[in-house]
């Protein structure tokens, strides 16, 4: 049992291997990017049909998610090579570095992607995208910071480099569920349009009203 057990795994080796060496890596971090933004939208898409029953599946949308996903992914392969030809080595302040500069650099400008990215595909424009990425910046960068600096403190101390995209891509199923939340909510939360006015403001609006027919 043990003998065709250790057997399997290497037939599967001899399979999954190609796909974390030389062009074939790149397109392994393209898919799989694109692959996990759309698995975490179609999660976040069920949480609302549970919460919501009358609404419907949107397939359109968790298209456009995998490809801005699929559109970051050559971003992060030549990002992490980069890093790893900066700062080499895994000693713990090495290490540290790379985290640091990852945050400050990459985190934001993929925010940004994301959002630009969604927009341009809805058909609103990067002008409306880059409005929201600004309005949700610090929502979103300081999300980030309580995920990834120890998400990539494993990354880049334990991880070979030719598997750093697709881990990211792959731990990240929580992350981007929550990305598809913060560039959807709107549409998802309120029973009420976002228009509508509190009810106080409509009652001193009604009564001033009012007071102007009488005068």
């Amino acid at each position: 049992m043990i003998t065709r057990g250790k057997d399997f795994l290497v037939r599967i080796s001899f399979y999954w291997k190609p796909l974390f060496k030389g062009k074939f890596l790149l397109v392994t971090n393209t898919l799989s990017g694109g692959c996990m933004l759309s698995l975490g939208d179609f999660i976040q898409q069920s949480r609302e049909m549970r919460r919501s029953p009358d609404k419907t599946r949107d397939w359109h949308r968790t298209g456009r998610m995998f490809a801005v996903g699929s559109s970051m992914g050559p971003f992060l392969h030549y990002w992490y090579i980069w890093l790893d030809k900066v700062y080499v080595g895994k000693a713990v302040k090495t290490v540290a570095k790379k985290v640091l500069v990852d945050q400050l650099v990459a985190s934001p400008i993929l925010g940004a992607w994301y959002f630009l990215g969604m927009s341009a595909l809805e058909g609103h424009g990067v002008m409306k995208g880059w409005t929201e990425f600004i309005d949700k910046f610090w929502e979103f960068y300081k999300a980030d910071w309580c995920v990834w600096p120890t998400a990539q403190m494993i990354n880049f101390y334990f991880l070979p480099s030719r598997f750093r995209v697709v881990y990211v891509n792959t731990v990240t199923l929580g992350w981007d569920t929550y990305l598809s939340y913060l560039k959807h909510r709107e549409t998802v939360n309120g029973d009420e349009p976002m228009t509508d006015k509190p009810s106080t403001e409509r009652s001193l609006t009604a009564e001033a009203e009012h007071l102007e027919d009488k005068v």
